[in-house]
Order: C-alpha cells, then sequence, then structure tokens
C-alpha cells in the first residue's frame, strides 16, 4: 500500500489513490498459492481476467439491459470455473470483484480505459511483489500450512485427553461429537497442507527442498492416526480404573503431546528448529510405572482391560519416536508420491465444469443464485438511481456462500462489521482531518483488512469500511457515503440471504443420508486397506494414504453437514439427536479401524489369520447392507442375524497378549456397534 499511497501523495495526485488501492486489494483476494512458475502462470492469467472483466463493464455501462445479461452470464461463468480448482476458483472471484470495482467509478469515467488501467497497475503492483517475496520465501506457504497442521492437532488432543477422565457413569457421546469437529479441522488442515506440498510437486512426485516438508507431513499424517485411535470403550476403563490414577496419566501424557504439538507448530511459523522439552519424557516414564504397578497387583478383573491400556501405552511409545523425529525427518523411509488429482489439461478441466453442470452439483447451484442475486441488485440499482449503489453488488459478492449456514454467518458479520466501522469511521475522519493522516489510516486498514480476513470477518468488515470512507474523503466525499454505505449493505445481505433460501435451496438434512453413506464407504475401504497389510506386512504406500484420507475426509463433511444443518430453519432440520449420535458412531468406528491402522503387521498364523479374515468378510458384508439403506436400495436383512463370529471373537480376545489379541479386539468392537448404525441408517433412509 505504500508503493501506492507515497507516489500519489507525493505528485498530488490524491484522485488517482482509489482505484489503484482497489486493484490491490483485488489481486490479493485472487491470489492462490503455488510455485514459482505456477504462481507467474496464475497471475497472468488473473491479468487477462482482470482486464477483460473491467474493459467489458465499462464498454455496457451504458447500456442497462445488455449489462444486465451480461452481468448474469459472466457471473455464472466466472463461477463454473471454480469447478476446474481452487486456483481458478480464487481467479474467477477476483474478476467478479474487479468488475464491481470498476462499476464504482464508471459513471465518472470520461473513456473505457483510465479505470481499467489505473486498477490492473495496482494489480500489477501487488503481483510484482508478490513474485519478488516468493523468489525470497519460497517454502514459506508449507512452514505456515504444517505449522497451522500442528496447531489443529494440539487443539484435538486437548480434546480426546478429556476422554481419560475416569468419571463415574461416563456419557463418551458429547466428548466424542466435539472430537468429531475438531477432528474436521485436523483434517481440514492436513488437506491444506498437502494442496500446497502438491503444487510445489511434479504431478504429486516431490523431490528438492520440499522433501524434507513432505517428511513432516507424513510424520503428522502417521500421528494422527495413531492419535484419532481407539482401543477401548472409554466408559468401561473409566469403571475399571475409577480408582486409580492410571487414567489421569494417561490423560497427562496426551495433554504434553497437545502441548508438544503446538511448541512444533509455533517452531515451524518462525522457522527454528524445534527443542523436545523433558515434561513429554518423564509423563511417559511416570505412566509406564503406574502400568508395571498395575500388572504386578495381578488383579483378575483388569486382565483384558489392562491389555488394552499396554496397546495404547505401546501406541503412544511410537507416538513418542515420531516426534522425536521432528528434527531429523530423514530418518523416516518414506514414499515420495501424493495424490495428484489436479486438471492439468484442457481436456480435463472441462470435463470437471461439464460435470458440475446439473442443479445437483454444489457449484451450479451457487453460480446460479449468485448471478441471479447481483443481476437483481443491479436491476434495483437502475430502477430507484441508487447512488453508489454498486455497494449492493459487492456485498452480495462477499456474502452469498455456497450454503445456508455460510452465508448467514458472514450476513451477521457483514452487517455488524459495516455498522462498527461507519462508527469507527466517523470518528476517525473528524479527529483526523489532514490529508497526510488519512494516507497513513488507508495504509494501516488496508493491512488490518488483510490480517483479520481469514480469521474474523466481522474485523475485516469494519476496517474495509473505515478504509471506503477515508478513500472518498480523498474524492471530497468521505461523509457523504456513510448512509449509502449502510443502506447498500442491508439491501445487498437480504438479496444473498433471499438467494440461499428461495433460489434451489441446499439444504443439509437431505444430503445427510448420502454423506452417511459415503463416510461408511470410505471406513470400509479403509478396513480393507489394513486387513490387506496383516496378511502382506505394513506398508505407507499410496493407495493405503489415499484410503485413509478419504475415511477422515468423509467423516468430516458428515460432522461439518451437521453443524451447518443446525444453522439452518427449524423447518428443514430432520433428526437432529440421531444425526448427532450417527456421527458419534462413525467417529468411533473411524477411531476402531484407525486403531488397527497403527498396529499393523504382518501375521504369520494361518489359523489366526484366517479367523480375522472371516470377522472382516461378515464386517465387511455388513457394512455393504448399511451403505445400501443410507443409499434407500434393496440388501438382505438376514446378515444381521448371523453372530458366530461375535461368538468366536469374544472367545479369541481372551487369548494372552499376541498381537492377535488387540486385532481381534478391535474387530469385536466394531462388530457390535454395527445393529445400532443399521437401525440409524434406516430411519434416515425413511426419511428421504
Amino acid at each position: 500500500m505504500l508503493g501506492v499511497v507515497i507516489p500519489c501523495w507525493y505528485l498530488g495526485q490524491y484522485t488517482l489513490i482509489t482505484p489503484l488501492v482497489l486493484g490491490v486489494i483485488a489481486a490479493a483476494l485472487a491470489e492462490t498459492d503455488d510455485n514459482f512458475w505456477g504462481r507467474l502462470k496464475a497471475l497472468t492469467l488473473t491479468f487477462v481476467c482482470f482486464a477483460i472483466a473491467s474493459v467489458s463493464i465499462e464498454v455496457l455501462y451504458p447500456y442497462p439491459l445488455a449489462f444486465a445479461v451480461g452481468l448474469f452470464v459472466s457471473t455464472f461463468t466466472f463461477i463454473m470455473l471454480g469447478a476446474i480448482g481452487p486456483r481458478y476458483a480464487s481467479i474467477a472471484f477476483g474478476s467478479l470483484l474487479i468488475a464491481i470495482y470498476t462499476m464504482l467509478g464508471a459513471s465518472e469515467s470520461t473513456d473505457i480505459w483510465s479505470q481499467p488501467i489505473l486498477l490492473l497497475i495496482g494489480a500489477a503492483w501487488y503481483y510484482l511483489l508478490s513474485l519478488i517475496w516468493q523468489s525470497l520465501w519460497p517454502m514459506q506457504p508449507v512452514q505456515l500450512s504444517l505449522s497451522q497442521t500442528f496447531h489443529q492437532l494440539s487443539r484435538y488432543l486437548e480434546s480426546k485427553s478429556r476422554l481419560f477422565h475416569p468419571t463415574t457413569g461416563l456419557k463418551p457421546q458429547p466428548m466424542r461429537i466435539e472430537e468429531a469437529q475438531l477432528n474436521a479441522n485436523t483434517v481440514e488442515a492436513l488437506e491444506l497442507c498437502r494442496d500446497t506440498l502438491i503444487k510445489r510437486s511434479k504431478k504429486g512426485h516431490v523431490d528438492g527442498p520440499s522433501d524434507r516438508f513432505l517428511r513432516i507431513y507424513f510424520l503428522a499424517q502417521d500421528m494422527h492416526e495413531r492419535l484419532s485411535s481407539s482401543h477401548y470403550r472409554y466408559q468401561d476403563l473409566a469403571q475399571h480404573f475409577e480408582r486409580s490414577d492410571v487414567l489421569f496419566r494417561f490423560k497427562h501424557l496426551i495433554q504434553s503431546y497437545a502441548k508438544e504439538c503446538q511448541d512444533i507448530a509455533e517452531s515451524l511459523r518462525l522457522n527454528q528448529p524445534y527443542k523436545r522439552s523433558q515434561e513429554s519424557v518423564i509423563a511417559l516414564d511416570e505412566l509406564q510405572g503406574a502400568m508395571t504397578h498395575l500388572i504386578e497387583q495381578r488383579n483378575p478383573e483388569w486382565q483384558q482391560s489392562l491389555a488394552q491400556l499396554q496397546y495404547l501405552f505401546n501406541n503412544l511409545c511410537t507416538v513418542d519416536r515420531l516426534l522425536n523425529n521432528i528434527n531429523n525427518p530423514d530418518a523416516q523411509s518414506v514414499d515420495h508420491v501424493l495424490d495428484d488429482r489436479t486438471a492439468h489439461t484442457a481436456k480435463q478441466m472441462w470435463q470437471r465444469i461439464s460435470d458440475s453442470l446439473s442443479p445437483s452439483s454444489v457449484l451450479f447451484r451457487h453460480a446460479i443464485r449468485l448471478a441471479t442475486a447481483l443481476t437483481v441488485g443491479y436491476g434495483i440499482i437502475q430502477l430507484f438511481s441508487i447512488e453508489h449503489g454498486f455497494w449492493i453488488l459487492l456485498t452480495t459478492l462477499f456474502v452469498c456462500q455456497r450454503n445456508f449456514s455460510s452465508t448467514k454467518q458472514k450476513l451477521f458479520h457483514r452487517i455488524s462489521g459495516t455498522f462498527a466501522g461507519l462508527i469507527v469511521g466517523v470518528v476517525m475522519l473528524s479527529l483526523i482531518p489532514g490529508v497526510e493522516g488519512q494516507l497513513f489510516v488507508i495504509v494501516i486498514s488496508s493491512v488490518l483488512f488483510f490480517a483479520f480476513r481469514l480469521h474474523n470477518y466481522a474485523y475485516a468488515t469494519a476496517v474495509i469500511t473505515v478504509l471506503v470512507l477515508f478513500l472518498f474523503s480523498q474524492l471530497g466525499a468521505g461523509y457523504a457515503v456513510i448512509v449509502p454505505r449502510l443502506i447498500d449493505t442491508l439491501i445487498g445481505s437480504l438479496l444473498a440471504a433471499g438467494a440461499v433460501y428461495f433460489i434451489l435451496p441446499d439444504w443439509q438434512a437431505k444430503k445427510l443420508p448420502s454423506l452417511m453413506a459415503q463416510a461408511i464407504k470410505a471406513n470400509g475401504n479403509y478396513l480393507a486397506q489394513i486387513i490387506a497389510q496383516y496378511r502382506l506386512g505394513k506398508a505407507d504406500d499410496l493407495n493405503y494414504r489415499i484410503a485413509r484420507r478419504a475415511a477422515h475426509s468423509h467423516d468430516a463433511n458428515l460432522s461439518a453437514a451437521i453443524s451447518n444443518m443446525l444453522a439452518e430453519p427449524g423447518k428443514y432440520q430432520h433428526a437432529v439427536n440421531e444425526s448427532f449420535r450417527f456421527l458419534t458412531l462413525n467417529h468411533a468406528l473411524l477411531s476402531y479401524v484407525s486403531a488397527l491402522g497403527a498396529h499393523r503387521t504382518q501375521l504369520n498364523d494361518a489359523t489366526t489369520h484366517k479367523l480375522v479374515i472371516d470377522a472382516y468378510q461378515e464386517i465387511h458384508v455388513k457394512l455393504e447392507a448399511i451403505e445400501k439403506a443410507l443409499r434407500d436400495e434393496s440388501f438382505d436383512e438376514k446378515v444381521f442375524d448371523t453372530n458366530h463370529i461375535q461368538h468366536k471373537l469374544s472367545q479369541w480376545r481372551e487369548s494372552d497378549g499376541t498381537s492377535a489379541q488387540m486385532i481381534l479386539q478391535q474387530l469385536h468392537l466394531i462388530h457390535r456397534m454395527l445393529p445400532e448404525i443399521k437401525t440409524l441408517s434406516q430411519t434416515f433412509s425413511k426419511s428421504k
């Protein structure tokens, strides 16, 4: 911003500040992370789209009917480009934003070139600085995404530790729901980190400077699998050891790992070597002593539960070794390939767009809604000759999201932020009448907008409102835009809310059965990959990692959908308690499967392996039946009448401490959940 404001101040060209600053803002909002050459290509494409969008507005501005048609078609087209990938979605949003910024000054333009050129100069200046920054610190985005991953993992562990509080009559469901929501945040962070690494790969193959961070990413993935696992029913553990301190020691150890993950996040963010504290090492030693003491008591009532605690302890010991490798990730042998599903060719890009050209597509619905809302907003501006009315379109663009929940949140933040920004802005305009002081406020508010926009949209709206008042003050109209800004914000917000509510609404309750079916199927595929490795031996290959990621991603999608449903009008909510119960059971199922994944090893005993395969096949058949029930397809209900595997597993889990005992115990835990999941699935299939 200083590179824009200082030259204009020095030359006395204050009227140029507004389009230049708006060009910088649009460019920054359209920017996506990539390697240097990928970013250069993306910035070139963005620049071309900006030019087309801005010049088109100037050309069509005098012709309202043609302008309205062009606005609808261009909005729909730009939004549908987002089907190709996040990069194109950001470019599309930025192009729409630059178009609306052009509308704000179109009535004052003397020709069709002046304003687009100024907006593009502002964008070009930002992109130049962006490329310089990228060349100087190319790995910073990877470090920041890894830092966010460990930060979310730390929050997840804090929640997980509360399950080890030995309360009498422990009810784990509320904690399971919170855990599922935090797990969804962790999965999202892992996905963003993976995308950042893929952008620095060659079609999924990572090498060079990114290799070290890829290894740390795989360490985080492995830790997540182990820490998201469950080895026993927590209420049973609380009942067995309510008079012992061993569960408190487990809780303390997990909390110390949470603190370590937060310290790792901070070290990655600051690009500093990580130094392990001794807190978790001491906690692990004390826990081992407590476990030894319980084993020496030889209490027959504790035999089974102590065996499960031993598996959990072994799992946490492995987590401790992984933490030791953070500063030496090269000690871990990994596959350097990621699952790259980016559309690289024109054919792949068009295929993704054509696949989304359907009313069943969330993106298609959003494109229709936004295009309609912006066109109606333009009609209101023309009908009532509203001065500065294009702020209506600007508000609608920012507030109208893909679902009702996100739109409702944005609407509240936009209105509250605008009110707060106008109040603060009026006070500051009266206190800072001088040009130099106002230019300083413009720079500071611009910086604060980008600092807040991802973390607190209400604050971001407040500071951008202050920025608008001071920008118009340079044109001699600072106080004159206060009331129009407020009215336009209210109209634009109502248009966005109306579009999401009435135009091809996307109520979450209708999607839940499909999302549940996808989650069950993903858990089944994940379990299949694990069982195969009990025969062939442990291997963190690409297929295994794809199955693991899919299981966690679908669990996260289900959690997000249920949370979004709660923000929707009551008449569109359905089976809320049953939804949370299904989410709890699905997350528990994923946790039990993750425990099997954490302890993968090759089974050499043929008898044990046959029992495992027989148990898996029965579980697989029942999971398939549940999936069919959720999709409202016919299935054989008699598959749930067979319980001979349950009987055999109940016998085998009493065997002495072998690796087979843990496998059979986890399969037993999975098997006993399936009847309740089936009952719930039939409830949702009947609600369609």
